[in-house]
């Protein structure tokens, strides 16, 4: 049977697992570990990818990922295949280093995002890499210790300026593609708050629901304890209707076709997020497959209509009607005509990042004038 093709949309939370070719190790030593963290650290900053959980063991990896405009995909080719370049010269050794593709199940945030967090970051305790809870608090290899901050937290990219020859650790242009280096955003000065890195921000949303730090944190501590003894969690490594019944097929026996919920191999989640999950995956691929205008078509009639020149837009310039252009078609182009922010961001000569903020900015400059939502109608034609 042909294996499925990934799901993949912009948002959605996906539990990643990836094992070294038969079974073997694919992290030797602590440099290891640290070389792939600082790569993936650069490419979740530069995609604007959150990772809300991860884990290194000796022969695979887990991570809880989600996606914004870069398709995971990208995400995951430039990790996988960096990381084995690196390993390979490194370890004097040639060939596969990972087994078959990555693994990628979409998950239902609502019942699973926090049950997630706790699996992935318990996977040294059972495996037997850490004794109990309080070794695991302070173990560098996962993100555990970085959330209740008894650790630095390794997403956070590391500055050239902070790299020094003696530790010979990937500098972040070494890698990090031009449209996805840290720059200023026209959109938006530098700002020490709203340019905090991603990964730190991911930490205050896992943590931050109504609760002082302080006090999420050791609220934190406690989930993750009382699922020390809940072992392997089979009904957490997979989707469809076997892991929706608790990995226990027992439990789908006897019950009527219309009672079943919709399944799908590739997705955790109930019967309602399976469907929807599907449709917005469909419904992108089908934009994908055919913009009903170019890019730059739609650059020259967004600056021809708010009446600006194409040149002021590629500048630097910050001017209100040149931000909103900018924003207005970095939104119109990924969420209506479907182009990924790779493609926008090199139209517009600006990052992923900010392509990002220009969406949100986008969408709220339509949502506030409905004679903006002409060029909805116009796009769709």
């Amino acid at each position: 049977m042909p294996r499925q093709a990934r799901l993949d949309a912009p948002g959605l939370l996906q539990h990643i697992m990836a094992r070294g070719i038969e079974r073997k190790e694919i992290f030797k030593d602590d440099q290891d570990r640290q070389s792939f963290l600082e790569r993936l650290s650069v490419i979740l900053e530069g995609t604007q990818t959150q990772c809300y959980a991860w884990a290194l063991i000796p022969n695979h990896f887990h991570l809880l990922l989600r996606t914004g405009l870069t398709p995971l995909s990208k995400v995951m080719r430039r990790l996988m295949t960096g990381y084995a370049v690196t390993f390979n010269k490194r370890h004097k050794r040639s060939g596969h280093l990972f087994q078959n593709r990555y693994k990628s199940v979409v998950c239902e945030e609502d019942p699973y995002l926090l049950e997630l967090i706790r699996y992935i970051h318990l996977n040294p305790l059972r495996a037997g890499m850490v004794k109990d809870l309080k070794e695991l608090d302070k173990y560098p290899w996962t993100g555990h210790s970085a959330i209740l901050s008894r650790r630095k937290n390794s997403l956070i990219p590391v500055l050239e300026k902070e790299v020094t020859s003696a530790d010979k650790r990937i500098a972040f242009s070494q890698f990090c593609p031009e449209t996805e280096k840290a720059t200023i955003n026209p959109e938006n000065p530098v700002d020490p708050v709203k340019n905090k890195p991603l990964a730190k921000k991911t930490i205050e949303d896992v943590l931050l629901h109504g609760d002082k730090l302080r006090e999420a944190r050791r609220r934190y501590r406690q989930f993750v304890k009382e699922g020390v003894d809940q072992g392997s969690r089979p009904e957490l490594q997979g989707g469809g209707l076997v892991r929706s019944a608790g990995g226990d097929k027992r439990a789908l026996l006897g019950r009527k076709k219309e009672e079943r919920e919709l399944g799908d191999a590739r997705i955790l989640g109930s019967g309602d997020f399976v469907a929807q999950a599907l449709k917005e995956v469909d419904e992108l691929h089908e934009r994908s497959i055919k913009h009903s205008i170019s890019l730059a078509e739609l650059i020259e009639k967004v600056t021809h209509d708010i009446g600006i020149d194409i040149k002021e837009l590629l500048s630097s310039k910050r001017k209100q009607e040149i931000s909103n252009a900018r924003a207005i078609i970095s939104y119109l182009s990924a969420i209506e005509l479907g182009y990924s922010g790779v493609k926008i961001a090199a139209a517009l000569k600006l990052s992923e990042k900010s392509v990002s903020r220009c969406i949100d900015r986008g969408k709220r400059i339509l949502d506030n004038n409905k004679q903006m939502y002409e060029y909805l109608y116009k796009v769709r034609r």
